[in-house]
C-alpha cells in the first residue's frame, strides 16, 4: 500500500475528527490543525476532541496539533481540508500560494464558499495556484457519527490524477473504511453540495408531515436534477447510480445523523432560519449552498425545481407548506 507522505487535517469538526481517527489507522502522525486552542489542550490532556464525536480517543503521540496553519501547511506534503464552507476563506486568510507549492490537497468540504459562488476545488485554485491534478475530493455516504462508531463506511475520492486519487483511498482504507476511485472532480463535488440541499427538502417534507411515500417520489427527482445539472456544468460519462452520487444523497436524505435533513426538519416544523441555526449549533451546509447554487443555475438554466422551491423557503420566507405543495404538483 502506497499511501500518501506526510499528511495534515484543517478543521475542528466532527467531520474533521471523524478523518484525522481514519488517518491515524495508517500514519504513525497525522498533523491536525484547529482554531480552538482550547480544544487542543483538552485533546492533548484528555485524548478526545471536547466539542465533537467526544466518544473518539485518540493516541496522543500520533497527533502533532497546532493552530498556526503556516507552519501545519509547511510541515506536510498532503492536505485535507474538512472546514465548513462558509469558514472557508477566513481560516486561509493570509496564506498565499507559496504555502500550498507542490503540494496535493484533498477537499472533505461539501459546500460552496459564499463569498465566491465556487466550490473548494475552484476557491483552491483560483485563490492559491494549486493545479486541478493536484486537487482531489473526499465524498461518499459516511457520516461522521458512523465512522466514530466504526460501523461500515464507503468514500470516493475523486481526482482528475488517477495515482492521487488511489493513493489517497490507500490513506483512508481500514477495517472499517471502503474506499473507491474517479476522475470526475467536478461532477463528485457538485454533487456533494447538491445532496445538501436535496437534504434540507426531504427534512422540510418529513416536518410538515408528509410521508415515506412522497420522500421517495422527492429524492427520486432530486438525482434526476443532480444528473441535469452536472451534466451541464462538466459534462462527461459518469454514473449517478453509484455511491459517490446516489448513495451520498440517500443517507443525507434519509438518516438521522443529517445535519441538513434536521435542519429541513425544523423548517417544517416552523421554526425561523435563524432560530433553527442557534439550536442546532452546526453549520448545515444546505443553507449557504442553496442561495449559491440557485445563483450559479441563473446562469445555466437547468431545470430544479426542487432547489427552486428551497431557494424559495430558506430566501424568500414562502411558507413552506404552500412551497411543498406547488413542488408536489411538478414531480413526477
Amino acid at each position: 500500500m502506497e499511501t500518501a507522505q506526510k499528511i495534515a487535517v484543517i478543521g475542528g469538526g466532527s467531520w474533521a475528527t471523524a478523518l484525522v481517527k481514519i488517518l491515524c489507522n495508517n500514519y504513525p502522525q497525522v498533523h491536525w490543525w484547529m482554531r480552538s486552542e482550547e480544544a487542543i489542550a483538552h485533546i492533548q490532556q484528555f485524548g478526545h476532541n471536547p466539542k465533537y464525536l467526544q466518544s473518539v480517543s485518540f493516541d496522543t503521540t500520533q497527533l502533532v496539533l497546532s493552530s498556526n496553519l503556516e507552519s501545519t501547511l509547511t510541515a506536510v506534503d498532503w492536505v485535507v481540508i474538512a472546514t465548513p464552507a462558509a469558514f472557508l476563506e477566513e481560516a486561509f486568510a493570509g496564506i498565499t500560494e507559496a504555502h500550498f507549492a507542490n503540494k496535493v490537497v484533498f477537499s472533505a468540504v461539501k459546500g460552496i464558499i459564499p463569498s465566491y459562488n465556487a466550490i473548494p476545488a475552484r476557491f483552491i485554485h483560483k485563490s492559491f495556484g494549486v493545479p486541478y491534478d493536484h486537487i482531489g475530493i473526499i465524498s461518499g455516504p459516511c457520516h461522521a457519527e458512523e465512522v466514530a462508531m466504526e460501523r461500515l463506511s464507503y468514500l470516493t475520492l475523486a481526482c482528475s490524477n488517477t495515482t492521487f486519487a488511489q493513493q489517497m483511498a490507500d490513506a483512508l482504507s481500514c477495517r472499517y473504511i471502503k474506499t473507491t476511485t474517479s476522475d470526475d472532480l467536478f461532477g463528485t463535488e457538485f454533487s456533494a453540495v447538491l445532496k445538501n440541499v436535496y437534504a434540507l427538502a426531504a427534512g422540510i417534507c418529513h416536518g410538515l408531515g408528509y410521508g415515506d411515500n412522497f420522500q421517495a417520489v422527492l429524492v427520486s427527482n432530486a438525482i434526476q436534477e443532480i444528473e441535469r445539472f452536472i451534466d451541464v456544468i462538466h459534462p462527461v460519462h459518469r454514473d449517478t447510480k453509484t455511491s459517490a452520487y446516489l448513495g451520498d444523497l440517500l443517507v443525507t436524505a434519509y438518516s438521522n445523523f443529517s445535519r441538513n435533513r434536521t435542519f429541513g426538519f425544523m423548517i417544517g416544523k416552523g421554526y425561523s432560519v435563524k432560530s433553527a441555526q442557534l439550536e442546532m449549533n452546526m453549520v448545515a451546509e444546505g443553507y449557504y449552498a442553496t442561495k449559491s447554487l440557485y445563483e450559479i443555475n441563473q446562469k445555466f438554466g437547468v431545470d430544479m425545481p426542487i432547489l427552486s422551491a428551497v431557494y424559495h423557503i430558506i430566501y424568500e420566507k414562502i411558507s413552506p407548506a404552500i412551497e411543498m405543495k406547488l413542488l408536489a404538483e411538478k414531480l413526477a
